[in-house]
C-alpha cells in the first residue's frame, strides 16, 4: 500500500466517540497523522437531536455539527465520510472499506456504535417504516410528515417515547405499542414508568402496553397499519421502530476480537486485537456500577468519556475508565436526568410527590444508592452523583424529603 492511505492513527465512526477521540489526541500532543473514517456522508454531529429537537423541527442541522467544518483542517484531522469499512486485517493493520479500498494504520479505534434493530414481521420493508439513528432517517421521516394523519411507534423506550413526543408537537395521532406491561421497563422503576405512560397520554398518544406485533400490513408497497398479536389493526402511515440497535461489531468479530454484547475491552478500552481499541455504543466493559459485570451502554456520556480513557492510553498515560454513568431524555416540557444505573435495585425511594412540578426517584440495593431519576429536578441530580459516586448508604427518611438537600447525606 502507498504511504498516502496509511494513517498513525484511524478512528472508524465519525460520532460523539470518534470526534471526541480525534479532538482529544491532538490536544494531548499526539504528532501522528489521524484520519476519521465515517459511513455517513456528514461531518461528526450531535445525535440525541435527532429524536428529539431535530425531528420535532425545533433545531437545524447545523446547530448540531460538534465542530465547524473548517475547524477538523485546522486540527490535521483528515475526514474519510461516506465509506464504510468491511474487514480488519490485523497482522497487515489495514481496513478493507465497501468501495474495494484500504486503509492502513498503526492503531485502530473502533467507534462505530450500532445499527437500529429492525422488526422481523411481514411488512417490514414497506415504504414508511423508519428506523431513527442517522441524519438520513430522520430527513425521511420529516420529508413523509405532511402526508401522515396516524403514527405508530413500536418500542416504549428512550427513543420511541421521543419520537412520540416530538410527531404529537405535529399534531399527528400517535400510538406507542409496547410489548412489556410499562414503558422504560428495562431501564426505570415503575413509578417512573407510570408516570411517563399518563404524560403522553394526557398529550393524546394512546399507550398499548403488553401486545406485540403481528404484522405491518400495506398498500402500494407503502404501510398503512400494524396489526396487533390480538388481531387489532391499527391505521398508521408511519411507523417508527425503536427496539434497540445492534452493535456494529462484525468486522472486529470476523477478525478474532473478544466479544459479548459487543466487543469486549479491558479497562482502558483496548480490544483483544494488537492496536485495536473499541468506544462507545459497541463497546462491552465491566463496570464499577453493575457490579463487576459485562455492560454496554448507550449514551453520549460514556462514548466521550471512553474517548479519553482510550487516547490517554494510546498517549501512554493510561487511566482506566471509571466514569459514573448519566443520560438524559427531552420529553415535551420534562427533562428527565439519570445518573447511575438502577438495574439490580431492591428498593426505590420518591422524592416529593410524582408530578410535572419536578420530582426525583432513589434506587438502592442493600441500602447503598446506586442510581437516580430526576425529572425537572436539576439539584436532585447534581447532588445525587456524589450519593452514587460515593457509595452512600443514607437513612431513608432524609432520602424521601425534598427539602433536604442530597449533598448534606455525603459524608
Amino acid at each position: 500500500m502507498s504511504d498516502h492511505t496509511r494513517y498513525d492513527m484511524l478512528i472508524v465512526g465519525g460520532g460523539h466517540g470518534g470526534a471526541q477521540a480525534a479532538l482529544a489526541l491532538v490536544q494531548g500532543g499526539f504528532t501522528g497523522s489521524i484520519a476519521i473514517l465515517g459511513e455517513e456522508p456528514e461531518l461528526p454531529y450531535d445525535r440525541p437531536p435527532l429524536s428529539k429537537e431535530y425531528l420535532a423541527g425545533e433545531k437545524p442541522f447545523e446547530r448540531m455539527l460538534l465542530r465547524p467544518a473548517a475547524m477538523w483542517a485546522e486540527r490535521g484531522i483528515t475526514m474519510l465520510l461516506g465509506k464504510a469499512v468491511t474487514a480488519v486485517d490485523v497482522e497487515g493493520h489495514f481496513v478493507t472499506c465497501a468501495d474495494g479500498s484500504r486503509i492502513g494504520y498503526g492503531t485502530l479505534l473502533w467507534a462505530t456504535g450500532g445499527s437500529p434493530r429492525n422488526i422481523s414481521c411481514t411488512g417490514h420493508d414497506l415504504s414508511g417504516v423508519h428506523t431513527v439513528r442517522n441524519k438520513a432517517d430522520a430527513d425521511r421521516m420529516i420529508a413523509e410528515m405532511p402526508n401522515v394523519r396516524e403514527a405508530v411507534v413500536i418500542g416504549g423506550g428512550y427513543i420511541g417515547l421521543e419520537a412520540a413526543s416530538a410527531l404529537s408537537k405535529f399534531g399527528k395521532s400517535v400510538t406507542v405499542v409496547e410489548a412489556l406491561d410499562r414503558v422504560l421497563g428495562r431501564v426505570a422503576g415503575e413509578p417512573l414508568s407510570r408516570f411517563y405512560e399518563a404524560e403522553h397520554r394526557a398529550h393524546g398518544v394512546d399507550i398499548r402496553l403488553g401486545t406485540g406485533v403481528a404484522a405491518l400490513t400495506g398498500e402500494n408497497r407503502h404501510v398503512t397499519g400494524v396489526e396487533l398479536v390480538d388481531g387489532t389493526i391499527l391505521p398508521a402511515q408511519m411507523v417508527i421502530v425503536g427496539i434497540g440497535i445492534v452493535p456494529a461489531v462484525g468486522p472486529l468479530v470476523d477478525a478474532g476480537a473478544a466479544f459479548g454484547n459487543g466487543v469486549r475491552v479491558d479497562e482502558n478500552c483496548k480490544t483483544s486485537l494488537a492496536d485495536i481499541y473499541a468506544i462507545g455504543d459497541c463497546a462491552e466493559h465491566r463496570s464499577v456500577y453493575a457490579e463487576g459485570e459485562w455492560i454496554r451502554l448507550e449514551s453520549v456520556q460514556n462514548a466521550n468519556d471512553q474517548a479519553k480513557t482510550a487516547t490517554q492510553a494510546i498517549l501512554g498515560n493510561p487511566s482506566p475508565y471509571a466514569a459514573v454513568p448519566w443520560f438524559w431524555s427531552n420529553q415535551y416540557d420534562l427533562k428527565l436526568q439519570t445518573v447511575g444505573l438502577s438495574r439490580g435495585y431492591d428498593e426505590l425511594i420518591v422524592r416529593g410527590e410524582i408530578d410535572r412540578a419536578g420530582f426525583s426517584i432513589v434506587y438502592l440495593k442493600h441500602g447503598t444508592v446506586i442510581a437516580l431519576d430526576c425529572v425537572n429536578m436539576v439539584r436532585d441530580y447534581a447532588q445525587g452523583r456524589a450519593l452514587v459516586t460515593g457509595r452512600v448508604a443514607p437513612p431513608r427518611e432524609a432520602l424521601a424529603d425534598p427539602a433536604v438537600p442530597l449533598k448534606s447525606l455525603v459524608g
